[in-house]
């Protein structure tokens, strides 16, 4: 039904490639991360993000932002909204400019978004279950973030048993899992989530900072 697209094949196929998803959106900062070594990039659509204080628009404000993006060649996502959501004439334009996958908390998950040519890549809460993990699961072609830390954890190291939450995950499912830095994770972190079986790490402002600058120094930290 989906693409298998090299960055999906990357995911499945252990290579392990570094997600960052954008503070704001600023070409700039876009660059930056793919010149560290970043291979994918997540932008934001009718979003309050917790983490930086930014709210995102809808589809039609942030297009110019998008179609500038697109120009950049590497594979995109989106994080495509909370209780608002793109219709599906705004699905298929994301895919038209390149967007292979889409990312929304399970709650805000509509049926029209399914039907769209974008990969789903449903996120965890912290209250996900076990049941409600193998449900998401089984939403065929899937991929899943495992945004299951409390917002009071945000910006603190990854512990053990933090660790153990997310093998957990990566064992209960046989789709792709990734881990995006609510914590402060470092590279020593992302190595051990690879060991756990985590596909890959999806850097935030936690761990990437805002400007150009900081955002080439972590992801070049990461990448190596």
């Amino acid at each position: 039904m989906y693409q298998e697209t090299p960055f999906y094949k990357a995911l499945t196929g252990g290579e392990y490639p570094i997600i960052v998803s954008l503070a704001r959106h600023d070409l700039d900062l876009a660059k930056a991360a793919l010149d560290a070594g970043a291979t994918a990039i997540k932008t934001h659509l009718n979003a309050y993000h917790r983490a930086t204080g930014t709210s995102f628009g809808s589809f039609s404000e942030e297009r110019p932002f998008f179609d500038k993006l697109a120009k950049l060649g590497c594979p995109l996502l989106v994080m495509a909204g909370q209780e608002t959501v793109p219709s599906s004439e705004e699905m298929a334009a994301l895919a038209e400019l390149g967007f292979e996958g889409f990312n929304v908390y399970i709650d805000h998950m509509q049926p029209h978004l399914l039907q769209s040519p974008l990969r789903p890549m449903p996120a965890l809460s912290t209250t996900s279950t076990p049941e409600v993990v193998t449900s998401i699961a089984n939403m065929p072609g899937c991929i899943i973030e495992a945004s299951i830390m409390p917002f009071e954890r945000y910006r603190t190291a990854m512990t053990d048993a933090d660790l153990e939450r997310y093998a957990a995950v990566v064992s209960a499912v046989d789709v792709p899992v990734i881990v995006p830095s609510q914590l402060e994770l470092s590279p020593h972190d992302a190595k051990r989530l690879r060991e756990a079986g985590i596909s890959a790490p999806l850097l935030g402002a936690i761990v990437t900072g805002d400007t150009p600058r900081s955002m080439h120094q972590s992801v070049k930290q990461f990448a190596q």
